[in-house]
């Protein structure tokens, strides 16, 4: 129990990046999906079943590049995402690499214009 217990608090540990991709890891590992499935909804009409178009309502902030200004890029990551020094700097130094994932359309915007206003380089997928 206690080897559980121990799990439990370096998974409490992580950052948000880490568990992110933590998640993604152990999805690749187990062949598994950790997204909820999605139900297939009956549209009325002649008794015809048909699938939803389905809105984008996640969308992850991709940095590109951090232009000229790597060090004020690295400070908006950290004000962002809430990253210690070390893991903002390595965040930037490695993109393109995510910044945050499956936010809303509005807060991805707003990350995208406070990153590109410092001069870094974001896309929004």
């Amino acid at each position: 129990m206690s080897d559980i217990n121990a799990i439990a608090d370096q998974l409490s540990s992580l950052t948000v990046m880490e568990a992110a991709s933590l998640a993604k890891l152990l999805e690749e590992k187990w062949g598994v999906s950790a997204a909820a499935p999605i139900a297939v909804a009956a549209m009325p009409g002649g008794g015809a079943a048909a699938a939803a178009v389905e809105e984008k309502t996640e969308f992850d902030v991709i940095l590109l590049s951090a232009g000229d200004k790597k060090i004020q890029v690295i400070k908006e990551v950290r004000a962002v995402t809430g990253l210690g020094l070390k893991e903002a700097k390595d965040l930037v130094e490695g993109a393109p690499k995510p910044v945050k994932e499956g936010v809303s359309k509005d807060e991805a915007k707003k990350i995208k214009d406070q990153i590109e206003a410092v001069g870094g380089q974001v896309d929004i997928k």
